[in-house]
């Protein structure tokens, strides 16, 4: 009774201040070097998600069963995620509907483009037992292959204006997840 009295309480005061009390274990996975624009988003999903950053290089796979959610991002390399970050993806434990969520920076963003730039690491990440339950892409600066000599494309991106809407989307996806959780836990 106290259990459920508790989980209850924290349900409604995260309904009147938006500010979750019910614990959720987050972790970002992350590979991002160039400008480290994949880290500028991370640190803003990281302050939103209580979450730790780290490499695929650092992280115990095994570990990763103590997550509630894992995100998993880097930048966009000929449309798709880094090779070390779809490596590593390739040889993660099976989960059984382990909440994950995919995000990336590309120097061309749209619907469309993050379908398929996500599509190599989302059927990675559900064939391991992950639940995607969100994406987010946003353009990064790029000088790359011949971007290089012209100055890159994107300069100062991700801007203010595009980790505002990292935040919205963590805060998003934080509220949903919180809700389920609270859902599920009343419903045991």
């Amino acid at each position: 009774m106290a259990t459920f009295l508790l989980e209850y309480l924290g349900t409604q005061l995260m309904r009147m201040t938006g500010e979750s009390v019910l614990p959720m274990k987050s972790l970002l996975i992350t590979l991002s070097y160039h400008h480290n624009n994949t880290e500028k988003v991370a640190q803003v999903f990281a302050k939103v998600l209580d979450a730790q950053i780290t490499s695929p290089q650092q992280i115990n796979r095994q570990k990763l069963q103590d997550y509630d959610l894992i995100g998993f991002g880097s930048g966009i390399d000929s449309d798709k995620h880094y090779q070390g970050l779809l490596d590593f993806a390739d040889k993660l434990p099976q989960f059984k509907d382990k909440n994950a969520f995919i995000f990336s920076t590309s120097a061309l963003t749209g619907e469309d483009k993050l379908t398929r730039d996500h599509m190599a690491l989302r059927e990675k990440l559900r064939g391991r037992g992950c639940i995607i339950v969100g994406e987010f892409q946003c353009k990064g600066y790029n000088t790359n292959s011949f971007l290089r000599f012209l100055g890159g494309i994107n300069k100062g991106r991700p801007n203010a204006e595009d980790l505002k809407h990292a935040e919205e989307f963590a805060l998003n996806l934080k509220q949903s997840l919180q809700e389920t959780f609270s859902y599920n836990d009343m419903n045991r």
